[in-house]
C-alpha cells in the first residue's frame, strides 16, 4: 500500500488553513497534514524538522513573500516539493513560480479531490499547473520565444508587474491603478511590493527612477 502524502500547510490566513485542513481530512488514507504555519519563520522551521513531502505555500504571506520562502525551503530541502495554492490566476505568478523552483501551480477554487490527486501527482515526481492557466502559459511561452518580452522582463517582472510600473510612471495612485486593471487595491500592493524586490529599491519614488534611468517608460 503507497503511504499517504505527508503535507505542511502555509497560509497567512487562519479560515484557509482550516479550510484546507477540513478539506483534506476527508482523504486521509491518500494525503495527511502533518504541520501547518502561516509566517517564513514557522515554514523554515516546520519543514527542517518534519521534512513533508510536499509544502502547500500561498504565493503571498502578509508582507512576506511565497516565492523566497519557495527558494529557501528547496535549498534547505530538495527531497521536499513546494505546491503554490494561490488567487493569483495570473500565467506569470506560474513562470515565477516553477523559477523559484516550485512543482506545482493551483488556484485555490480547486475542489479536495483534484487537490489530493495534484499533491499525489507532485509526490511521485511530476509537475502541476491548474488547467485553467496551462493554455494560457503555452500562449505566452510562444510569445517569449518569439522576443515579444514586455518592459522590465530581464529584472524578471512579470507582464502585470510591468503594466503597475508603467501606471506608476504615469503617476497613478494605488487607487486608480485599481480601478485601471480592474483588481484590488491590496493586489496592487502587492505587485509594488514584487516590483520593489526585483528593482532593488524601496519606495514609489525608486522604482520611478529605475524605471525611467533604464528607459523602460519615457
Amino acid at each position: 500500500m503507497v503511504p499517504p502524502v505527508r503535507v505542511v500547510l502555509v497560509d497567512d490566513h487562519e479560515m484557509i488553513l482550516a479550510g484546507l485542513q477540513a478539506m483534506l481530512a476527508g482523504f486521509s488514507g491518500r494525503v495527511r497534514v502533518i504541520g501547518q504555519a502561516s509566517t517564513s519563520r514557522e515554514a523554515v522551521r516546520l519543514v527542517t524538522a518534519l521534512q513533508p513531502d510536499v509544502v502547500l505555500l500561498d504565493v503571498r504571506l502578509g508582507a512576506e513573500s511565497g516565492l523566497d520562502l519557495c527558494r529557501d525551503l528547496t535549498g534547505r530541502s530538495p527531497d521536499t516539493r513546494v505546491v503554490f495554492l494561490s488567487v493569483y490566476d495570473d500565467e506569470q505568478y506560474v513562470f515565477e513560480a516553477l523559477r523559484a523552483g516550485a512543482r506545482g501551480y493551483l488556484l485555490k477554487r480547486v475542489d479536495g479531490l483534484e487537490l489530493v490527486r495534484r499533491l499525489e501527482e507532485v509526490a511521485q515526481g511530476e509537475t502541476v499547473v491548474d488547467p485553467t492557466l496551462a493554455g494560457r502559459m503555452a500562449a505566452s511561452a510562444a510569445r517569449l520565444n518569439r522576443g515579444e518580452f514586455w518592459p522590465g522582463a530581464h529584472r524578471g517582472l512579470t507582464q502585470r508587474e510591468s503594466e503597475v510600473l508603467s501606471l506608476l510612471v504615469a503617476g497613478l495612485s494605488n487607487k486608480a491603478m485599481a480601478a485601471r486593471l480592474v483588481v484590488s487595491e491590496e493586489t496592487i500592493k502587492s505587485h509594488l511590493r514584487a516590483l520593489y524586490r526585483k528593482l532593488e529599491v524601496t519606495d514609489r519614488s525608486g522604482a520611478i527612477a529605475v524605471a525611467l534611468r533604464e528607459g523602460l517608460f519615457r
